[in-house]
């Protein structure tokens, strides 16, 4: 088995508290090894012990035993995330407004069409079977293309991290 790189949603805003210490030891205890974190958004790298998508919902599980609350968890593998990030269709003005979205699955029938019949300003975004895109103009402040929006639309949750972000968790990854 491979590393993985594996982003929980909305961790470490309103009231969702997780230590990235204890999110080590959870995944620990689940039969991850090589375990380490980068910052204190859910950003986990680890080598699964087995299938990683059951690894994916036994810490979604474990988390909400934990701590009382329901995080999707989503992970995609080293290459996985490097082919996402080297496939970015938008001009890189600004890293730190530019995202890689990973989704929990594909959009429902008609969610992309849903979300296409909004208007986001200056802001632009792109699925791509379970990956979404996103450069916000202005940065993600003030922008319509929120999170609830999206899965409004879409049906489905995404955990979105910035460029910058998604380079050093590959980095990461492939030191270890």
């Amino acid at each position: 088995m491979s590393r993985r790189i594996v982003l929980l949603r909305a961790v470490n805003v309103g009231g969702a508290k997780l230590p990235m210490a204890e999110l080590r030891e959870l995944a620990t205890r689940l039969g991850a090894t090589d375990v380490a974190t980068y910052i204190a958004s859910g950003n986990l790298i680890c080598t699964p012990p087995d299938d990683p998508a059951a690894f994916d919902r036994a810490l979604e599980q474990a988390v909400e035993e934990r701590f009382g609350f329901f995080r999707e968890v989503i992970s995609r593998s080293v290459d996985e995330l490097r082919a996402s990030l080297a496939a970015f269709p938008f001009e890189v003005h600004e890293p730190k407004f530019c995202y890689l979205n990973p989704l929990t699955g594909p959009p429902v029938e008609g969610g992309v069409e849903a979300l296409a019949e909004r208007d986001f300003g200056n802001d632009r975004w792109h699925v791509d079977g379970a990956e979404m895109y996103l450069r916000y103009g202005d940065g993600m402040a003030a922008t319509k293309l929120t999170p609830a929006v999206i899965k409004r639309c879409l049906g489905v949750h995404g955990t979105a991290r910035n460029l910058n972000t998604v380079r050093t968790l590959i980095d990461l990854a492939e030191s270890s």
